[in-house]
């Protein structure tokens, strides 16, 4: 559904990536666990070693499902492309950027 403004609508984005100096948002999603129906955001260093954010941040968040394996954590996406990442490789050198999209799977059955 669209929705029409009754006025002009000119307002800088809130989150936009200059706000946030040498940080960056990346959203998570887990596909394919239904207790997590959307992904979450992280504010994180863009220098942070994709190895680092993996276990400093996003582990914190999937251990609220009791069934999270960290070991079994596999198939990682940028947006819809696959991501070979190595652990201490930057974020930004792996093209992850400002609201960028990462996805997971893991457990043996997902």
């Amino acid at each position: 559904m669209s929705v029409k403004a009754l006025y002009e609508y000119n307002f800088p984005s809130a989150d936009r990536a200059e706000l946030f100096g040498d940080d960056q948002l990346v959203y998570v999603y887990w596909r394919g666990n239904p207790l997590f129906c959307s992904a979450a955001c992280f504010r994180a260093p863009k220098a942070t070693p994709f190895g680092e954010f993996v276990t400093s941040m996003v582990h914190g968040w999937a251990a609220s499902d009791p069934d999270f394996d960290p070991d079994s954590v596999r198939d990682w996406l940028l947006f819809d492309e696959p991501l070979q990442a190595e652990g201490s490789t930057p974020l930004t050198e792996l093209g992850i950027g400002h609201k960028a999209l990462l996805s997971f799977t893991a457990g043996a059955g997902q």
